[in-house]
């Protein structure tokens, strides 16, 4: 049985770039069809086995609160008009996981929001799962990929995937001296590093699974050059002092802070869903013969 049963899921964004929706609502609340981004990502989480969610949250926090929480008089009213298919909608949050919330004060960077789960996670290993990517596979939860590979080594697993040479600069690279399968044995991690200065294609993308080390290394880590605590810092850390690994996972990653993912999120969820997408696919096709 696996020892990571807890997850970190930081969703204290702005959301700066789908103002003005932000304004109002928090970006993780954006839908995939009819459900918000923050529940496939829970669902994820759950479907992988893990047994406790602590979400960290900043602005708005009561709105992603009320969507993991029962509604009373809603539930009622769905039982007593038979519609069990929406009351079932609306009661599977209770369902995925354990559910907390913490507060992020102030937006520090990536490091700080999951130090912030200091106390949640005690000296277990935990997974994290970053709000703005959502992730698709079918048949093997991404996290639970992650997980599997923590179980096989103990030590901390960030998840990755190729990408263009071009788009490194983008995300982060991820460094190794030797590779098995999907498994990298990392030796360095750099964020968003020049183009000039790319060794590896390798770019993490929003899942990891952390080792009880992490959080003394993220409790000493030391701001980057613009004054944030990231992450990809503190793995870097990690890689030199404990040992990591990357691994290529299984699946489609959407990016849900970018509108064009956004836009492929749903186009692409619409084509997958039963109902909807003969339909879809023969109004797409009427578009593209315009």
């Amino acid at each position: 049985m696996s020892k990571v049963k807890k997850a970190v899921i930081p969703v204290a964004g702005f959301g700066t770039r789908f103002l003005p929706f932000t304004k109002a609502v928090p970006k993780p609340m954006l839908p995939i069809l009819n459900v918000p981004a923050v529940e496939v990502i829970a669902n994820e989480a759950a479907s992988a086995g893990i047994e406790e969610i602590l979400f960290i949250v900043g602005q708005k926090k009561e709105i992603i609160e009320n969507h993991f929480s029962p509604f009373t008089e809603l539930e009622e009213k769905l039982e007593a008009e038979r519609k069990f298919d929406f009351l079932e909608m609306i009661r599977r949050q209770q369902t995925f996981a354990k559910v907390t919330f913490a507060v992020q004060k102030n937006q520090r960077g990536t490091a700080d929001a999951v130090l912030a789960a200091k106390s949640f996670v005690g000296n277990e290993p935990f997974a994290v799962l970053f709000g703005d990517d959502v992730m698709y596979n079918e048949k093997v939860p991404v996290i639970g990929q992650l997980i599997s590979a923590y179980d096989a080594t103990g030590k901390t697993i960030v998840g990755c995937k190729q990408v263009p040479l071009k788009d490194v600069p983008k995300y982060a690279s991820c460094e190794y001296s030797s590779a098995d399968g999907r498994m990298y044995k990392m030796t360095k991690i750099t964020e968003k590093p020049p183009i000039e200065l790319v060794k590896s294609n390798l770019a993490p993308l929003g899942r990891y699974v952390l080792a009880p080390t992490m959080i003394s290394i993220l409790e000493n880590l030391k701001p980057s050059a613009n004054g944030e605590y990231q992450l990809t810092d503190a793995l870097d850390i990690e890689a030199a002092e404990n040992g990591a690994y990357a691994y290529d996972f299984e699946g489609t990653r959407y990016d849900m802070g970018d509108r064009l993912g956004f836009l492929k999120a749903n186009v692409e969820a619409a084509l997958r869903d039963e109902k909807l997408k003969n339909d879809f696919r023969a109004y797409l096709e009427t578009l593209l013969d315009e």
